[in-house]
């Protein structure tokens, strides 16, 4: 046992070398001959004994059954996006902001590194001792989907580091990718085999990475760049291994010495004038790159002065993803239709020729509103030039009217509603045209794919098909008629059986359970989204409070942290509406509380009556809480009148902080910030 086990140890470590050499840096440094056989032989070991067989092994890479689904997982630091910039000017924007952040003067150089953006799929890589112990999907950036059994796969992201004293832990970030000869074979070989190809290489990544089996993504033979490292603060290197990084460029240093792939074409950039330049340069560059890329991404290389200038709700504040020009396209005009949305605006929507666009076909395109419908100064079929806005979204860039038919027509919004024949309306100051007829099939579909959706009341089965069946069937006029329909009803409907209406009947009962917060934000009411109705269902923890303050005292909506008084002015008029009020009473008469629980209220307000205990506070958390994931602790700050903050500052009230907790409990002690366990939160949080 003890041979063997010193055996494979040695086969692993010459077998996973051999393969950094060949897959990582491209430099062969052992004959494939000699490789197959060290591999056999470690294979019959493992096959022997199985014991033996680690997470490492590279008989790991591929192999295992299909996965059943995979399990969603928090990850230990936040996967954030980036935010984007579409010319020169919106880059030196974000530049004044970050040195408004860091208190330095307009114009202040500061050293930057540029990397490419590739256009791939973001994954987030846990090491524990050095071993590959997790991979996982952005998801919303604190949650994704596990998937190391498809990661291993990938040959340039390595089971182990190359690191003689690893740290306990170690998060890095990086791209999956198909290069563009990869992506090419792949769909050369599905075109053979009759089945459909993929649109583009990013979308053929996400698709594969999703595979539930292993040996499905083993054959795509996707890629890897490692960009971001994140360490624990107590790390220190041992002999030989690369120096702790003080720096983006060391961090991607380090990330090479551990074995990872990095991207070669990141610059040390020494002002904004030396970002332009590698924009510009790589604009044309990247077309003879063997990878899609969409951009650059230019980050502050300061790791300290990163940490300074910390982080938004949604992405950090010390980079940016600067996007290349669209590509465009001419296409004929065929018609002009138009949409009506759950408030009644009418979009006008453009239905052109099909054409070929960033790796799909488009057809059509939003125009948004009567203002933009102008300036285009749109006629029946015009050519027009198309593009995707961020690569994504199809939209009109011009008109093209020297090629305009004679006599052509000029094209507007229609003065009736297309689904209900009413009049259109558009109120000063307003950008949208709406119908205002509440009645209006169209706004009633809005209105119920909203009430069910999951950020509102979450009624699993009930999707677009089935309510536009139901509207369309008289079945439904409002949103309480839903809760008044049965198992019988629903199974004689298309494509619905018995087992699915009963679980219709039962989601729908159950939704009667949901918060206030969550029944606020289904009504729909113009302007209140997630975010908004949270705060408002906090300060006026009952509609009846709330409608209370919108007829009598719109200024205390307004004083809401958060609320303007546009939003104010919206919840007035909601609430003056006749059948807006019908529907809030049928609600009640159904069972829904429309009111904050008991617990809320003293999660809130304190079970006294008196003061949230953390109004006020702000809190920042790092690390790992022993008891509490980080999106469980933000919710309970939170629903106790707190505020959680991505970043330390001076402003801070306290850092909550857990197990191999990261810079920022260095920080908050560097500052003076007071810090707490998940004990010492747990106390501010008592009533």
């Amino acid at each position: 046992m003890s041979s063997g086990l010193a055996r494979a140890e040695e086969l692993r470590r010459l077998l996973n070398r051999a393969a950094h050499a060949y897959y990582v840096l491209d430099a062969p440094d052992m004959e494939d001959p000699v490789y197959d056989r060290l591999y056999r032989e470690l294979l019959d070991l493992e096959t022997a004994q199985p014991e033996l067989i680690t997470p490492d092994s590279p008989t790991q890479r591929v192999g295992g059954a299909p996965a059943e689904g995979f399990e969603s997982v928090e990850h230990r630091i936040g996967l954030l996006s980036l935010d984007n910039a579409f010319s020169l000017e919106e880059l030196g924007a974000w530049y004044g902001r970050l040195l408004k952040v860091l208190d330095r003067e307009p114009g202040t150089p500061l050293e930057m590194v540029g990397e490419l953006k590739i256009d791939g799929n973001a994954l987030a890589l846990s090491y524990d001792h050095g071993l590959l112990v997790r991979a996982a999907t952005r998801g919303d950036g604190e949650r994704g989907e596990e998937i190391t059994a498809n990661v291993r796969t990938i040959r340039t992201v390595p089971t182990r580091l190359l690191l003689a004293h690893p740290p306990a832990w170690v998060e890095v970030r990086g791209e999956a990718l198909i290069p563009d000869a990869t992506f090419a074979a792949i769909n050369a070989e599905r075109e053979a085999r009759g089945e459909a190809l993929f649109a583009n290489p990013r979308n053929a990544c996400a698709g594969t990475l999703r595979q539930l089996d292993p040996k499905v993504v083993a054959s795509r033979r996707l890629d890897f760049f490692a960009y971001t490292l994140h360490l624990p603060d107590d790390w220190h290197p041992g002999p030989g291994d690369p120096a702790r990084p003080t720096t983006q460029a060391e961090a991607l240093d380090w990330l090479q010495a551990a074995g990872f792939r990095v991207n070669p074409n990141a610059a040390r950039l020494a002002d904004l004038t030396a970002v332009e330049a590698f924009f510009a340069q790589w604009d044309t560059g990247r077309r003879a790159l063997p990878y899609a890329t969409d951009g650059v991404v230019v980050k502050l290389n300061n790791l300290r002065l990163q940490a300074d200038a910390g982080f938004t709700q949604k992405a950090p504040r010390w980079a940016i993803a600067l996007k290349y020009a669209a590509e465009e396209a001419p296409s004929k005009l065929l018609r002009l239709a138009c949409q009506v949305g759950r408030t009644g605006a009418v979009t006008p929507v453009a239905e052109f020729e099909p054409v070929p666009l960033a790796g799909t076909t488009v057809s059509r395109a939003t125009l948004h509103n009567a203002d933009r419908l102008a300036e285009l100064d749109l006629h029946a079929g015009d050519t027009i030039v198309v593009r995707k806005a961020g690569e994504i979204i199809p939209e009109v860039v011009r008109v093209l009217p020297e090629l305009r038919p004679a006599g052509a027509v000029r094209l507007e919004l229609p003065l009736v509603c297309p689904e209900c024949g009413s009049g259109l309306v558009r109120e000063e100051g307003e950008a949208a045209t709406r119908c205002v007829n509440s009645s209006c099939p169209a706004i009633l579909r809005g209105a119920l794919r909203h009430w069910v959706s999951k950020g509102a009341l979450d009624v699993d089965g009930l999707g677009a098909k089935l309510i536009e069946q139901l509207v369309d069937k008289g079945l439904v006029g409002s949103i309480a008629d839903l809760y008044g329909l049965d198992g019988a009803l629903l199974a004689s409907l298309e494509r619905m059986g018995a087992k699915s209406a009963e679980n219709l009947v039962t989601a729908l009962a159950a939704s009667k359970a949901q918060p206030w917060h969550r029944q606020l934000y289904g009504l729909g009411i113009h302007h209140v989204g997630e975010v908004n109705a949270k705060a408002l269902a906090k300060a006026f923890p009952s509609a009846a409070d709330l409608a209370t303050a919108a007829e009598g005292t719109p200024e205390l909506i307004s004083a809401v942290y958060g609320i303007g008084s546009e939003i104010a002015q919206s919840l007035q008029q909601w609430f003056a509406t006749p059948a807006n009020q019908q529907l809030l009473t049928a609600l009640e008469q159904l069972g829904f509380s429309l009111a904050a629980r008991a617990e809320e209220r003293a999660a809130s307000a304190g079970s006294d009556g008196a003061e949230a205990p953390l109004a006020g506070q702000t809190f920042v958390l790092t690390g790992t809480l022993p008891n509490l994931s980080r999106s469980q602790a933000q919710a309970l700050i939170e629903a106790a009148g707190g505020k959680v903050s991505g970043s330390v500052s001076k402003k801070t009230s306290y850092v909550v902080a857990g197990a191999e907790a990261g810079s920022k409990l260095s920080k908050a002690e560097a500052l003076g910030v007071a810090v707490l366990d998940e004990a010492g939160l747990q106390e501010l949080l008592e009533p």
